[in-house]
């Protein structure tokens, strides 16, 4: 198994914007051992909340490759690929067991779960998007229409404001 030789490891691809799955597949059509993390995590569509499964690394998945017997040719014109990751003329190497233990941390689905850190009522919140954008508030309450309640203190006085759940994180 070639998991066993210490000749092989594990390499960084970088893949064309929203084309890793495409990447996957066609590298692993050529023989390659490809591992490609994917998370799941809820968001925010068309103003709905989904849980959506997406790549845990946007634009990266990990090739195995040994430097002795490998073609490494192919990898850079596969579709979906646009290089490998390098750091000055050498191909960037993830450190040893890296993705052994990220493959330990998947769920039975193979999966990871990305939560949304738990924010309660009294929490110091920063809303992150929008015109208010920096402003920092206490988190009062979520509301029943998938919106959230925050105090803002906007010059000098405090406002309470209905935002997306998705427009705040915790202060820190």
């Amino acid at each position: 198994m070639q998991d066993q030789n210490l000749d092989y490891g594990w390499y960084l691809v970088y893949c064309k914007p929203r084309q890793e799955i495409l990447a996957e597949t066609n590298l692993g059509s050529q023989g390659y051992r490809i591992y490609l993390p994917r998370a799941t995590q809820e968001k925010r569509r068309g103003g709905r909340w989904m849980e959506l499964i997406e790549p845990l690394f946007p634009r990266y998945l990990f090739i195995q490759l040994s430097t002795t017997t490998d073609n490494w040719s192919p990898i850079r014109s596969t579709r979906g690929v646009a290089g490998l990751v390098r750091f000055g003329d050498e191909p960037a190497l993830a450190p040893d067991g890296l993705v052994e233990a990220m493959i330990s941390r998947e769920n039975s689905s193979g999966l990871h779960r990305i939560e949304m850190k738990k924010i309660n009522v009294g929490d110091t919140v920063r809303v992150r998007t929008g015109s208010m954008s920096g402003y920092e508030g206490i988190f009062l309450a979520r509301n029943s229409r998938d919106r959230v309640i925050v105090l803002l203190n906007i010059v000098e006085k405090s406002v309470r404001v209905s935002l997306a759940p998705d427009a705040i994180e915790l202060a820190g």
